[in-house]
């Protein structure tokens, strides 16, 4: 079910068949990714789309930044009938770390757990800092956070990482300035 980025790389420069399926964001995928790989984002991932990519490879890598979203892709391409499927134990951070190579852009926007991160920390700092010194009735506003937060903990699903997916500076810019959505779920 997992492959080491070592063995992988070992794997793509053998005579054997392996295609890449990126699941990260069309953001993420685009500031850094392992050569060769196909973009094909978790959220809208079509198992079909991903059978054509395949074709006939002798393996289908699922990657993504560390593990968790390739797993959910695991589950649903193989509940899909797709075959020949493991993840990159580690994700692309795993690459990384092995000192492989990484396809890299000049633009840098913070990873979408971060933006999370710091919209929640900031948010609760505030809430918090105003019910001591205004009104204790801001203290509904680090709850809410707080309740945000471990929702997404049990289930995996964020809505203000969705929200924050939608902003501007996680667009991603194609020729010509127009400007493709990205979302995760």
């Amino acid at each position: 079910m997992k492959i080491e980025a070592k063995q992988l790389q070992q794997e793509i420069e053998s005579d054997k068949r392996v295609t890449l399926i990126d699941v990260r964001t069309p953001v993420e995928h685009r500031e850094m990714h392992i050569d060769g790989s196909e973009l094909v984002p978790l959220n809208g991932m079509d198992a079909e789309e991903v059978k054509r990519l395949v074709g006939n490879s002798d393996r289908c890598v699922i990657v993504c930044q560390s593990g968790k979203r390739a797993e959910k892709a695991y589950e649903k391409l193989l509940a899909a009938g797709c075959e020949n499927l493991v993840i990159l134990d580690g994700g692309v951070n795993s690459w990384h770390a092995s000192g492989l190579p990484l396809n890299r852009t000049e633009r840098k926007v913070l990873p979408l757990m971060r933006q999370v991160q710091l919209c929640v920390g900031s948010m609760c700092f505030l809430g918090a800092v105003l019910a001591l010194t205004v009104d204790v009735r801001f203290a509904i506003i680090p709850a809410f956070f707080g309740a945000g937060l471990t929702m997404a903990g049990a289930t995996g699903w964020c809505g203000l990482a969705i929200f924050l997916s939608k902003m501007p500076w996680n667009q991603e810019q194609c020729g010509g300035g127009e400007v493709k959505s990205c979302s995760v779920s």
